[in-house]
């Protein structure tokens, strides 16, 4: 293999790449990265067995077609460090050479037959989208997933794709985020009965490696395994096995609410500063919807106690509600400043229910008050 590199565009690629190699594991060769160069361009393709990436790597002039194993640290730390524009790299099976314009690296490689085949995609069902509402769906359920959770699946994003849309839900078993965006299914693609539950580390790789610019994005779900394409990166995931629990009932058709629209930026700016006074061991802030008015309250004995006021367009009933700080804020920071947000709430032991106009619904359990 002969070919010349931008060093700047084959960097962003490896960087990408780098995030699915694995720190350990027991076949060392996984601990690098490949690249295959054909005479029509060059991939990069990285995996740690659960979960592979193949990205299309511009700027490649190829002079000959060939592969080559390269060691995740010394390489990518040869990328950083250069400052050439262009590199030359040359690799025989057993070793792979990298010249700059004053520099030479000569580092051994193993055996590019040896790394495991990394799958693309070949699939003719599947659901597209824009790479924008992929990523923003991916931004706002992701937070809420729970990698330590031993009763149901919840370390990853459950995907309900139907015949027009997608439907993304992430849950703790504390707070529940779901995002609804259009999609159309191509080829019959949808979910089914089948749980598509994309691991968390997953889908932080999909929207690392897609961006707002790239085109229409694929993704095709089967049995065990899920597949996305963009024109540049294809990635590979196994499916997170077990149960996801029923997340609709936790959005409960009820009566005798209350719903009060408030602005993102200022409610988030209000709650991070009730907070202030909150501690590991008593997290809880007071949310009081009084008639024209928000106050929030936190107190604990050894930190102090905090007061904050904000206005709002309430006239009903008084409704006090405890809730943890951090929750409502996971939610608040994945929107825009502007954005209006309903809040609908029952009483002090029932679940506040946060909507937007865009299909994403939000749900926090209350805490429990001390007696």
């Amino acid at each position: 293999m002969k070919v010349t590199c931008d060093r700047q565009e084959l960097l962003t690629a490896f960087q990408t790449a780098a995030s699915v190699v694995p720190s350990r594991s027991p076949k060392p060769i996984l601990q690098n990265i490949k690249l295959e160069v054909s005479e029509s361009g060059a991939i990069l393709l990285a995996t740690d067995l659960e979960i592979g990436i193949r990205i299309q790597v511009a700027g490649i002039q190829v002079d000959v077609p060939g592969s080559a194993i390269l060691p995740l640290a010394r390489f990518g730390s040869i990328l950083r460090e250069s400052s050439d524009d262009t590199l030359r790299l040359e690799a025989d099976g057993q070793s792979t050479l990298v010249r700059g314009e004053r520099s030479e690296f000569k580092l051994p490689s193993e055996n590019p037959q040896e790394f495991p085949s990394v799958a693309d995609f070949t699939e003719k069902s599947y659901h597209e989208l824009p790479a924008r509402a992929l990523k923003e769906m991916i931004r706002r359920t992701i937070f809420a997933t729970d990698n330590e959770s031993s009763r149901y699946a919840l370390g990853g994003v459950l995907l309900e794709m139907g015949s027009d849309k997608i439907t993304a839900v992430g849950t703790d078993g504390r707070r529940l985020a779901k995002m609804e965006v259009p999609a159309r299914s191509e080829g019959g693609h949808q979910s089914g009965d089948s749980m598509t539950i994309v691991p968390t580390k997953a889908m932080q790789l999909i929207d690392r490696a897609l961006s707002d610019g790239d085109a229409e994005i694929q993704i095709a779900a089967r049995a065990n395994e899920v597949l996305v394409r963009s024109p540049r990166v294809t990635i590979y995931s196994r499916l997170v096995e077990g149960r996801f629990p029923k997340w609709r009932d936790v959005f409960p058709q009820r009566t005798g609410s209350s719903k009060v629209d408030l602005t993102v930026g200022p409610l988030y700016s209000a709650v991070r500063q009730a907070a202030i006074v909150t501690s590991e061991e008593s997290r809880g802030v007071d949310f009081s919807f009084e008639p024209g008015t928000l106050v929030l309250s936190g107190r604990v004995a050894e930190v102090g106690q905090s007061r904050v006021e904000l206005p709002i367009a309430h006239d009903g009933p008084t409704i006090a509600i405890m809730l943890d700080p951090r929750y409502l804020n996971d939610f608040l920071k994945v929107l825009d400043a502007e954005k209006i947000v309903t809040i609908e709430l029952k009483d002090a032991e029932s679940a506040a229910v946060c909507t937007t106009d865009d299909g994403y619904g939000y749900v926090i359990m209350p805490l429990a008050r001390e007696r």
